[in-house]
């Protein structure tokens, strides 16, 4: 039995004593989870189309948005896993920006007159900057088309635009409004809800990759479960995660659970591959883990085999890890453990962050786990919290 199903299978008192009631269950649930998300949105797909079509997106008579992609902590990063894949269906720019900047930077942020749709994530709705930023631009600047993608029908983001023509919301199963502190099954399925949104008008393309990546996660969570446990007892004091293009969000998400779910005692950091070695590659030692996403394009993975290589060769880090979707000779030679995902020849870069973030947040969980915390509340000082706390309205 793999390392998270023993979790899965203690009892109901040894879960809560742990602190495992609800993290385990929901990593291991996203598979399932995203069949639910898949066929909720597909049944809004008309509401969708004609709400889109209203904002300029495939709609030829008007012009096109620009789209911003705003959240905070882990709703941000789902802006950065999503960007460069609506960018190339929509046709428009789209731009991750972090609610946490958009709110201290409003008007910097907007052009007069500009034609804009806002697409906002947030596991609870009720995410302080998220909130505040969304009123004030529904108060300041009525012409902003708001798209909000949540997981809670209660929160105050979803209330907030109800009964607004220019607003549309959607709200994913309950199942996915994590219990847990960190993130996991909430991110990803608003990772593949923005990814249904891509293929607004081409649901059958998108159907085909959607089975892909469902089959590949079932495929992929005991392996990497048994991998992150082993790394975890490993004791090591910092991480190190590095992808690119659409995976840079992989590896964004991955460094923050590690964090949040170790309360800080291991340090990770993130970086797209090439820029790590413009400065950040200092931060690395040798006690540190290296874990790099591993694209299926061959020029960019030339560019990520490169930097394996002088990681190695400079002896920069105690382990590298890999996450690539083929396991080469070469390969082996040059890192530690390389963690193959399979049946994955028809799912591009673009839509693998929510398949790759799958060992980042086991790696947190187990971590946790051997830092003696409980995963669920793993901040025994109170520093973070499910929801951050509310700030003040200036």
């Amino acid at each position: 039995m793999d390392a998270l199903s023993n979790l899965l299978n203690l009892s109901a008192s040894e879960k809560l004593d742990r602190g495992i009631t609800w993290t385990p269950q929901e990593i291991a649930q996203q598979p399932q989870t995203w069949e639910l998300t898949f066929t909720q949105l597909r049944k809004r797909g008309h509401e969708l189309q004609e709400f889109l079509r209203s904002a300029g997106i495939g709609n030829a008579k008007s012009p096109a948005p620009t789209v911003f992609l705003v959240g905070a902590g882990t709703s941000d990063y789902i802006g950065h896993a999503l960007h460069y894949l609506l960018r190339s269906r929509w046709r428009c720019e789209v731009i991750p920006v972090a609610s946490t900047s958009l709110l201290t930077a409003f008007e910097e942020s907007l052009l007069p007159g500009g034609n804009y749709l806002w697409v906002s994530f947030s596991r609870s709705g009720d995410s302080p900057e998220g909130v505040q930023v969304l009123e004030r631009a529904l108060e300041q600047r009525p012409s902003i088309k708001h798209l909000v993608i949540s997981c809670n029908s209660e929160g105050r983001m979803i209330q907030a635009i109800r009964g607004k023509g220019n607003c549309f919301g959607i709200v994913l199963d309950d199942s996915v409004n994590d219990r847990g502190l960190a993130m996991t099954s909430s991110f990803t399925n608003m990772v593949l809800a923005g990814q249904f949104l891509a293929h607004a008008w081409s649901l059958g393309e998108y159907e085909s990759i959607h089975l892909a990546l469902n089959h590949a996660g079932r495929s992929l969570l005991p392996v990497a479960a048994d991998l992150a446990k082993n790394l975890a007892g490993a004791g090591y004091e910092r991480a190190c995660f590095v992808g690119s293009a659409a995976l840079t969000g992989a590896a964004m998400e991955s460094a923050l659970k590690l964090l949040e779910l170790t309360a800080g005692k291991v340090q990770t950091m993130w970086q797209s591959t090439l820029a790590l070695r413009h400065g950040p590659m200092a931060a690395l030692n040798s006690r540190t883990l290296f874990v790099s996403f591993l694209s299926s394009d061959p020029r960019r993975y030339k560019y990520e085999f490169d930097l394996l290589r002088e990681v190695s060769q400079k002896q920069l880090t105690r382990t590298q890890v890999v996450i690539a979707p083929g396991n080469s000779e070469a390969l082996r030679q040059r890192v530690d453990h390389v963690l193959t995902l399979s049946d994955v020849s028809g799912i591009p870069d673009l839509y693998r962050p929510a398949l790759d973030v799958i060992f980042g947040q086991l790696l947190g969980l187990f971590a946790s786990l051997e830092a003696g915390l409980k995963p669920d509340t793993p901040s025994p000082t109170g520093a973070i919290s499910r929801v951050v706390q509310e700030i003040g309205t200036y």
